[in-house]
């Protein structure tokens, strides 16, 4: 990818978290940046704090004058596939011939540069990519990388280093996945999703399928083991490994226990490291950490400074959050939006606080998802002892006429249940007797957070 230094970059839906990556790393190399977002957010308003111009109408009249006045051969113009095709903006730019690319497209050249190591699954991704990019660094092996979310040991989804290896996130929706060509990749999960994009499961599998092909001759591959399935052999001249939490894989946690509120593990693959603190809460996040463990000895990485490493990680913002710890109130942040990762939340909160009271806020992600995997949705939130829904978050699409969440609600066997508006929950508060709160969801409830939080100490 050849630029010139006077480039300027445009974003369209310069605020969502793989846009703003893209973002601040074009801005640290020197060129004006400059975007748009349907709404301001504490991402945006930090995006605005580094030095990137921003507007939030959807208007030509509102584009900078900068822009208007550089010749469109010097402007790259970078689209979400949230931007609907009716954008003023993105309709403007292409009638005036403005070069345009989608965020995977963009990515999949920077990347070109670079050795890379790619994480892909349905789930986990930004958790486990986030976590050997920690481990890497911190044992010496310095990484540039593009995370899915904010790095609470970086304090960015962005890191820059000095260095001929990059992290990223290989993101399976609208196949994006399919511009990268990584040295390393993790498959985490093949849970199908996106069936508004794959249409069905087979054609999903199909999707990961073709993400193995890309894969470097001489290249590996870390699997998770239970979805180590012959397709992945398809990758000629890459060599395919398992791991997993359980009994079996190429590496494997072993000896799980909880001490004082933490996971501790044993983990045995090319070397045997004990005693393993995981730094974070969750029980899927001993498998994403026999991952990120497992590319950094491929990598030649100490076991010692590995070990000190995933002890030392302090997670990603909404994975598994813990945002109020009161002596008898837990609140935890997670962006489960599919039944498979509701249950990982559900079951490690009950594994850390065996015996409480656990409830749930809920919004459902998509018209299209929650009508695909309404009775996943229900079995698992039934697994609550309480649960309160949200109204679906739409994002990029239209209502699909009687699916809402009391289509999900009226499924959910528990006694304890209800729908409510937003305006509802927060006038209404968290009942005062649930003892563990999860908030989940991927739309816009970590809006909701800080004041669900306040609310609750404030009662207390």
């Amino acid at each position: 990818m050849t630029l010139q230094k006077d480039t300027v970059f445009y974003f369209l839906g310069i605020g969502g978290i793989g846009m703003s990556a893209l973002a601040r790393f074009f801005h640290q190399k020197g060129h004006i940046v400059m975007g748009y977002d349907k709404t301001s957010t504490p991402l945006t308003q930090q995006l605005e704090m580094e030095g990137m111009d921003i507007t939030y109408d959807d208007d030509i009249l509102n584009l900078p004058s900068l822009l208007r006045n550089t010749p469109s051969e010097k402007v790259w113009v970078c689209y979400t596939p949230a931007i609907p095709n009716d954008s003023i903006l993105k309709n403007w730019f292409l009638d005036q011939e403005f070069p345009m690319m989608k965020r995977s497209v963009l990515l999949g050249k920077i990347t070109e540069r670079y050795h890379t190591i790619a994480v892909a699954g349905t789930h986990g991704k930004t958790t486990t990519s986030s976590m050997i990019t920690h481990v890497l660094t911190a044992s010496g092996f310095p990484v540039n990388a593009f995370l899915g979310g904010i790095s609470a040991n970086f304090g960015s989804n962005m890191i820059t280093a000095d260095s001929h290896w990059v992290v990223v996130e290989a993101d399976e929706f609208d196949r994006s996945f399919l511009t990268l060509t990584p040295e390393v990749a993790v498959i985490t999960a093949v849970d199908p999703d996106h069936l508004d994009i794959y249409g069905d499961a087979q054609t999903f599998e199909a999707g990961f399928q073709a993400f193995a092909q890309r894969i470097s001759v001489n290249g590996k591959i870390w699997a998770q083991d239970r979805i180590a399935t012959p397709w992945i052999n398809l990758a000629e001249g890459v060599q395919v490994k398992t791991y997993s939490n359980g009994d079996s894989g190429d590496a494997r946690a072993a000896n799980i226990r909880v001490d004082s509120g933490k996971f501790i593990f044993d983990y045995h693959g090319e070397s045997s490291i004990g005693d393993i603190v995981c730094g974070l809460s969750g029980i899927h996040n001993i498998e994403n950490a026999v991952a990120a463990i497992s590319v950094a000895l491929s990598l030649g990485c100490d076991p010692q400074r590995i070990r000190e490493a995933i002890g030392s990680f302090k997670g990603v913002s909404r994975r598994f959050e813990r945002v109020l710890d009161l002596p008898n109130r837990v609140v935890i942040d997670d962006y489960a939006h599919h039944p498979t990762e509701i249950h990982a939340a559900v079951q490690s909160a009950r594994m850390l606080f065996p015996g409480k009271k656990i409830g749930g806020v809920f919004q459902p992600h998509l018209f299209s998802r929650t009508r695909d995997f309404i009775d996943g949705f229900a079995h698992e939130l039934g697994q609550l002892d309480a649960i309160i829904l949200l109204p679906i978050y739409p994002a990029r699409e239209l209502p699909i006429p009687g699916v809402d969440s009391q289509l999900i609600l009226d499924k959910i066997l528990i006694q304890e249940k209800k729908v409510l508006e937003k305006s509802e929950l927060l006038e209404f508060g968290i009942p005062a007797d649930w003892e563990v709160v999860l908030l989940l969801g991927a739309g816009d409830i970590d809006q909701l957070v800080k004041p669900i939080c306040q609310g609750i100490q404030n009662n207390e």
